[in-house]
């Protein structure tokens, strides 16, 4: 059943949002420490080739979700506007999308693939593992976008339950499949990494029919009404607008890693690089309880701003971040002494061991800026004020390129310096998106009350 969330306790709303997204979320990153796990058995190549490989896996996740929350934010100010046809039209507009783009990625691969990861400093067996995962992962593009936009259309209902179960399912399978690919058990062929990636690819398959069966079978979906809709360029383009900015903000995010890659070769060289990889599945770890907020806020501000109720958006916006900043200096108390043991399960390296110990350790600073820069975007995508999510990615991604030359070379900090540099960054970030959604937010009361005078 799906829920009203113009009404009711937010702090109901966001128990029944947040908890099973977060779970799902959460399995959703074991799923990823299995593929690392797996890859750390081939040896410390193997998870640098899929650590250089992490910016393009990346580009395909920031137009997956890019695009599902661009569903989530317009499905859900449909529910709230009652408006049943545009639902049916975004869903359906989505899926052709998807599709789309889910075609032209692999296909435009090899103008670019090898001369990206080339461009990292990257050779050898490594870079051959990172051909090979990445070929393989790009071939299942259209799945894991079909996933991210049913999973919106579910969510803007507030049901999370569906992926969640998705999740947890698409984990255990994975346990099955890496090493039966990898090592080629029941006479199937060894396929090493490139097999990780085979089995990712056959999960997000199974995943976009389960998910599709779930939202036939939600109250807003119906036989009836999804007659009436039609692709037109003009619901596209509401996608699009909504979907791009979130998007190309994860976008960046996956340019700030190659940036960070070509640095930490530069200053630490592959073993760093494959600690960097291996702390950030860790920091993901961390970082799951939030998304599931994320994903909260995002529909309950939707229906909200559907309904022209900013106040309770305001209100969704703090407790959100209330509760995200709790849960973080939970995590940073938790990670602090453990890094070097959480570093290890991934690899015995001691250089990898230290490179990670560090980096964890430093960051750990930071963990609670997430919570606030997501939140706020979040927030501004439920109004449909997307755009400030790029030119913030750009000020956290891109232009660090000169902090962490400066502290890296210029201070002869190295690796520390880039770690620091990160720390610097997003907590100025926080700053200029607080004050901009705050503004935001108040622009949307004003108009409103404008318009009741």
């Amino acid at each position: 059943m799906d829920i009203d969330l113009t009404k009711g306790s937010l702090n109901e709303h966001f128990k029944k949002i947040s908890i099973p997204a977060s779970i799902g979320f959460l399995f959703n990153t074991f799923y990823n420490v299995v593929d690392s796990i797996y890859a750390g058995q081939l040896g410390t190549d193997a998870l640098a080739g899929m650590a250089i490989s992490f910016p393009i896996f990346f580009l395909i996740i920031s137009i997956s979700s890019g695009l599902g929350n661009g569903t989530t934010a317009l499905s859900a100010i449909a529910i709230g506007k009652k408006d049943s046809l545009g639902f049916h039209n975004i869903a359906i507009n989505v899926l052709v999308l998807g599709a789309i783009f889910g075609l032209i990625i692999p296909l435009l691969s090899p103008f670019y693939l090898e001369g990206l990861f080339s461009l990292t400093g990257a050779s050898g067996s490594v870079l051959q593992v990172g051909l090979d995962y990445t070929n393989t992962i790009l071939i299942g593009s259209m799945f894991f976008i079909f996933n991210n936009a049913l999973y919106g259309m579910l969510s803007a209902q507030g049901l999370t339950k569906p992926f969640r179960n998705y999740l947890i399912a698409g984990f255990i399978l994975n346990i099955i499949l890496d090493p039966m690919l990898m090592y080629g058990w029941l006479g199937l062929p060894a396929m090493g990494v490139a097999g990780v990636a085979l089995a990712t690819v056959i999960i997000q398959f199974s995943g976009s029919i389960y998910l599709l069966y779930h939202v036939i079978k939600s109250n807003a979906f119906h036989s009836n009404i999804l007659k009436k809709a039609r692709v037109t360029f003009r619901t596209m383009r509401d996608i699009l607008a909504q979907g791009i900015p979130a998007s190309l903000n994860m976008a960046t995010i996956a340019i700030g890693v190659f940036i960070i890659n070509y640095f930490v070769l530069q200053y630490g060289g592959e073993s760093t690089v494959a600690a960097y990889g291996v702390s950030m599945r860790i920091e993901q770890i961390a970082l799951i309880p939030t998304i599931g907020l994320n994903v909260a806020v995002l529909s309950i501000t939707g229906q909200n701003f559907g309904a022209e109720n900013f106040e309770r958006i305001d209100q969704t916006r703090q407790k959100g971040i209330k509760y995200g900043v709790i849960i973080m200096l939970i995590g940073t108390i938790i990670i602090w002494p453990l890094a070097p043991y959480l570093i290890r399960i991934f690899d015995s390296n001691p250089d990898v061991i230290a490179a990670g110990t560090l980096y964890l350790r430093i960051e750990a600073i930071a963990f609670t800026t997430y919570v606030f820069i997501n939140i706020n975007v979040s927030i501004l995508q439920g109004i449909k004020k997307p755009r400030f999510a790029i030119y913030l990615g750009i000020y956290r991604q891109i232009l660090p390129i000169g902090i962490f030359y400066l502290l890296g070379t210029i201070f002869g900090w190295g690796v520390f310096g880039v770690w620091i540099g990160i720390v610097i960054i997003n907590w100025s970030a926080v700053f200029i998106s607080h004050y901009y959604t705050k503004h935001q937010l108040s622009l949307q009361k004003a108009n409103q009350l404008i318009t009741t005078i």
